[in-house]
């Protein structure tokens, strides 16, 4: 899978892209797609818009088997935004195991990366990246410029709503940043395009502040669940919201000052907006839990932000492509046939540790607690063995009703990134943290486990069974490989420490505890050396 482990070409510097390129000023620009011909009407504001939505499921213009995409140096699906940004939150965790042997790879859940490591420069790389590209719009898309080249009407209206939902794209990544790297390189639409000097350092507190007031800034814009609810996949009032309550959850960690009451807020105003809804209809195909990732899941009513894939207008090898074929066996056999996954064929890669298996302590009644056993060991005596740890099934490229997507290598099934499950989970997180709303928590809670029990209470808990620790244990069940795990250990101090220890922790069969450093990624070496603006992580 992996096919160049040259060094990433991409660094910080190019936060400040140039429009054109001089090779000395008698010249004109040699390179002639210029921003006033990019940006000349409002199609090409669309198409801008469409790319900075695409950048979190595409590598490049190229298509997936081109010889490089967005960012160089690194193997093109490897390098798609939500493969990376999986990897990095899921293999570091108990949740999840991966076979193969490319550079880089094992370091993930061994926890031993190191600063100048390929995957961790992949992902940092990605992350600025589709920031450049939000810039570049956003630097285009002011009122003066929009009136300059007579921009009016009903496409005037459009691009400023595309315009805040770019500003929410990339707070997105400036997200990923600061919960991934802490305190990335910063530049905004303001920054000059084409200047020459590095980007400047951000601390995670100032960004976190930064993001709050963007997030906050452009809900006046941004549509609502109702306004959204015929185009599908854009960013709305209530995407806003889900991730303004993600940062205030984890606003300790962030800032070191504790947000749960804002948390609850924010998490309310999601679920009170009416847009949304557990999907509680199951199929004779499919659980109601199920449902939400299959490819028919841009029609469940709880997917408040998609990432989109289509097997036929979005091809990748990351995105749900890598998550679907990853977790199948690269041999059918009686215990693996790839049909039944609505794919070609398995890569046999991905799997879990005993831990998550042993978050469900019934795995026949919970329809989450789904694995495949059979010819697998539950323990992971190797890393590099496909067969040793059970193999969740989340993601097919298979309908509610059983039939296979439109292409055999390329899945169709979209990418969750916020869902009105975690924003119940968040609110009674938050609830338990305060000591305020606890009735509705409870009852928040039991929703999700009334949906996973089939729609009865056979799963349903009490007043006193829902403490923080439960919380922890029900996000693992209802969110695994969602790409919530590595951070949810973080804010309960147990990602490096000893107080929780799961197969291959820390590079030890056991599990081992690894200095609090590795709560941050580094900042890679091969921008430190060209950005003096850039202070490394501690610990690297």
């Amino acid at each position: 899978m992996f096919r160049n482990a040259a060094v990433l070409g991409f660094t910080s510097s190019l936060l400040l892209v140039a429009s054109s390129c001089n090779k000395d000023l008698d010249r004109t620009p040699t390179y002639d797609l210029s921003t006033d011909a990019v940006y000349k009407d409002a199609a090409g504001y669309r198409t801008v818009a469409a790319k900075a939505y695409s950048g979190f499921a595409v590598t490049g213009p190229g298509g997936p088997d081109a010889g490089s995409g967005d960012v160089l140096g690194i193997d093109q699906g490897t390098s798609d935004y939500v493969r990376s940004l999986w990897s990095a939150q899921e293999l570091t965790t108990d949740e999840a195991v991966i076979q193969w042997g490319d550079p880089g790879v094992q370091d993930w859940h061994n926890l031993n990366w190191t600063s100048s490591g390929v995957l961790v420069q992949g992902l940092y790389s990605r992350i600025l990246y589709e920031i450049t590209v939000c810039n570049g719009f956003l630097a285009e898309a002011t009122d003066d410029k929009l009136s300059a080249r007579g921009i009016s009407g009903t496409d005037l209206t459009d691009i400023q709503a595309y315009r805040a939902e770019v500003r929410f794209l990339r707070a997105l990544a400036y997200y990923h940043a600061m919960d991934l790297y802490g305190n990335p390189p910063f530049a905004t639409e303001a920054d000059p395009i084409g200047g020459t000097t590095p980007p400047r350092q951000i601390t995670r507190a100032d960004l976190f502040t930064y993001l709050e007031s963007e997030l906050k800034a452009i809900d006046a814009d941004l549509l609502a669940p109702s306004q959204s609810a015929n185009q599908y996949g854009r960013a709305n009032k209530a995407a806003a919201w889900t991730l303004l309550a993600k940062m205030y959850l984890n606003a300790q960690v962030y800032t070191g000052t504790a947000r749960y009451a804002d948390c609850l807020t924010y998490a309310a105003k999601v679920i009170d907006s009416g847009g949304y809804s557990l999907q509680t209809n199951a199929t004779a195909s499919a659980s109601a839990y199920a449902r939400n990732f299959l490819i028919d899941n841009n029609t469940s009513p709880e997917i408040i932000f998609p990432i989109v894939f289509d097997g036929k207008r979005t091809q990748t090898y990351g995105g749900t492509t890598f998550l679907t074929h990853a977790a199948v066996a690269g041999t059918a056999d009686a215990n693996w046939n790839p049909v039944k996954y609505g794919i070609g064929g398995g890569w046999g890669g991905i799997r879990t540790t005993p831990k998550l298996f042993q978050q469900f302590s019934d795995t026949a009644s919970d329809t989450r607690g789904k694995f495949v056993t059979g010819g697998q060991t539950m323990d992971v005596i190797s890393q590099t063995n496909f067969y040793n740890g059970y193999v969740p099934i989340k993601f097919k490229n298979v309908s509610s009703t059983g039939a296979a997507g439109t292409d055999a290598t390329f899945v169709d099934t979209d990418y969750p990134m916020f869902r009105l499950a975690d924003v119940y989970l968040m609110y009674a997180e938050a609830a338990v943290r305060t000591n305020a709303n606890l009735p509705q928590a409870l009852t928040y809670v039991n929703l999700i486990r009334r949906r996973a029990y089939k729609n009865t209470t056979a799963g349903n808990i009490t007043a006193s069974a829902l403490t923080t620790d439960f919380i922890l244990s029900e996000r693992s069940r209802e969110l695994y490989w969602e790409g919530t795990r590595r951070t949810d250990l973080i804010r309960y101090n147990r990602f490096t420490t000893a107080a929780y220890l799961w197969a291959w922790k820390g590079g030890v069969a056991a599990g081992t505890s690894v200095p609090d450093t590795r709560n941050l990624f580094p900042i890679p070496s091969s921008d430190i050396s060209v950005n003096p603006n850039l202070v490394q992580n501690p610990g690297y």
